[in-house]
């Protein structure tokens, strides 16, 4: 057999694995109308999980059919790079040829292990980053706005044909809505008088929730227009009405699980949801509508592009006190943290190198209700040397050797995980001493009961384990001591037989692997006697082992808490 025909044969076998993984994916999102009007919540769910591990699954099954295939040949690199033109002329019509793209490449890193990239055999886009297209009408609905409001937002919910909307909530919502649209535009003077509405033309689903996206045209100025929808035991009504780029932004936080929403054009749908939402980066995009991988792919090329064209910006140690598992450095420039497992943990930790790795798969797999970070792992990642100092690799090698090493002048990071940059929660309430502290301080609270009804108990709840967005949320990034809640045990404290018991080194009662002691917590959380008061005076619930016991039992029912991505005033 020539080298052509062995090279069609390969392209052919990963492009028919690729659409299979096109078709397992569309048929689970399918499947979220009916789960949504079903209130099945916990089908909702395992749709979920199951749809976030199909595209691993299907590359591990690929990767079986390509060695068997090739056989001998399977790492000669110039059959690769035939297939890899034969396989560019079957995707180059598709709409989906940027995730063909990359599952080729998931398909070339994985047979050789590549360390940077390779441009023979792999898609490579880092000379400059491509312009969304403009979208059409293909992607969204147009509805005029010539004369009064409710009207076209009636016609809005009855073309929504997958929801069976209560009239009865529509009808006692309706003028709250009517007026908030109406209150937006009269902002605007009457050269920017709005004159269309475009809204997306299939429904976004996530969890317990269902969205209507879209935005409200005034020349050339961009309104959001989101309704949230939810289906209590009594029927589908509209629970939120979002009008602004950051109310919106946090819907599509990269601290949540991704919409299960049918897709036709890609590229005009990300456009769309970038111009409601500008300040997002493309990468969180992808992720937020279930194309994580591709998500990964486009967070690389933005990070290489980075580094080679800001010549003054250098990777350093990020601010923060020093983590015990993991090292973290950044760009301070860039919105990404790169964070590496320690070679050795410091004491008290427990932990081994593959627990850790156990744990950040945990977290990709839960449901991450607005307050677990997302993490991007990467293998074989490679730098130019010059975006380092000295010191820096020094203490790199030093402390996390058995993952970073020199080649030349590059520097090759062999596992990463990838992460959007926060403030730690404690540098925050050093720099804030007004309002904005006390927000965060309260929401810490939020953001542990947030986590208790998902199921997640942190661990360790010190200050510099969380930290806050550019939205003011507190969110959680430190998963080397995450478990599930329902695998705790909440005691309270026996009470002393003596005064020696209280003033002995050691507990005069016996403590299991799996115990917590919740009245411990406020001599650990590091708050302010200010901030402490506050946290109390919100938040003493968390120091009873009750509210976690109770939680636990909710969760042990099968009842998943519906946690709202937006704040209770976008409720209508």
């Amino acid at each position: 057999m020539t080298i052509v025909p062995l090279a069609q044969d390969c392209s052919g076998c990963i492009h028919e694995w690729f659409q299979d993984y096109g078709d397992r994916f569309r048929r689970i999102t399918r499947r979220a109308p009916e789960r949504f009007m079903n209130r099945q919540w916990e089908l909702v769910q395992a749709d979920t999980t199951e749809r976030l591990n199909l595209y691993a699954t299907v590359v591990d099954q690929t990767e079986i059919d390509i060695r068997s295939l090739l056989d001998d040949r399977v790492a000669e690199n110039s059959l690769w790079a035939a297939a890899k033109a034969d396989y560019a002329a079957r995707t180059a019509a598709g709409d989906d040829r940027e995730l063909a793209e990359t599952f080729f490449n998931s398909v070339t890193r994985r047979i050789f292990g590549t360390v940077g990239v390779n441009r023979q055999i792999e898609f490579i886009h880092d000379d400059h980053q491509p312009a969304l297209p403009f979208p059409t009408e293909s992607v969204f609905k147009t509805y005029p706005l010539t004369g009064a409001i409710e009207p076209v937002i009636r016609q809005i919910y009855s073309d929504c044909r997958d929801l069976k909307i209560d009239p009865t909530a529509l009808e006692r919502v309706m003028p709250r809505i009517a007026e908030s649209v109406e209150k937006r535009l009269s902002e605007m003077n009457d050269r920017t008088r709005p004159v269309r509405i475009e809204m997306i033309r299939h429904i976004f689903y996530r969890g317990q929730g269902a969205y209507l996206i879209g935005r409200i045209l005034a020349g050339k100025r961009i309104i959001p227009l989101v309704m949230a929808l939810l289906h209590p035991p009594e029927g589908v009504a509209v629970d939120a009405l979002l009008m602004d780029a950051d109310g919106v932004s946090i819907v599509f936080s990269y601290t949540r699980s991704a919409f299960h929403v049918q897709v036709k054009k890609l590229r005009e749908l990300v456009g769309f949801l970038k111009s409601i939402m500008p300040a997002k980066p493309e990468a969180e995009i992808y992720s937020a509508i279930g194309f994580f991988k591709h998500g990964k792919t486009v967070l690389y090329r933005d990070v290489c592009r980075h580094t080679a064209e800001c010549t003054d910006d250098r990777f350093r140690l990020s601010p923060g006190k020093r983590g015990m598992v993991m090292v973290v450095f950044d760009m301070a420039g860039h919105e990404m943290v790169v964070k590496l497992i320690r070679d050795r943990f410091d004491n008290p930790k427990k932990t081994t190198r593959n627990k850790v790795l156990e744990q950040y798969d945990f977290v990709f797999n839960h449901y991450r209700v607005g307050r677990l970070i997302e993490a991007h792992a990467f293998e074989h990642l490679s730098f130019d040397r010059c975006w380092f100092s000295d010191d820096l690799i020094d203490h790199l090698i030093a402390e996390a050797g058995q993952t970073v090493h020199l080649a030349g002048d590059r520097v090759i990071i062999d596992h990463a995980y990838l992460e959007r940059r926060v403030t730690p929660l404690d540098i925050y309430l050093k720099e804030n001493t007004d309002k904005k502290a006390e927000a965060a301080v309260v929401d810490f609270g939020n953001a542990i009961k947030d986590l208790a009804f998902a199921n997640i108990f942190p661990g360790d709840m010190l200050l510099k384990n969380f930290g806050v967005t550019r939205h003011g949320r507190v969110v959680f990034y430190d998963y080397d001591e995450i478990v599930p809640l329902t695998a705790c045990r909440f005691r309270k404290i026996p009470q002393a037989r003596s005064y020696m018991d209280e003033m002995a080194d050691e507990p005069w009662y016996t403590v299991g692997e799996d115990d917590v002691f919740p009245e411990e917590f406020s001599r650990f959380l590091g708050l302010s006697p200010g901030h402490r008061e506050l946290f109390l005076s919100r938040h003493a619930d968390l120091l009873a082992p009750d509210f976690w016991v109770k939680a636990q039992d909710e969760i042990h029912t099968g009842h998943l808490r519906h946690i709202r991505p937006y704040h209770p005033r976008y409720r209508l």
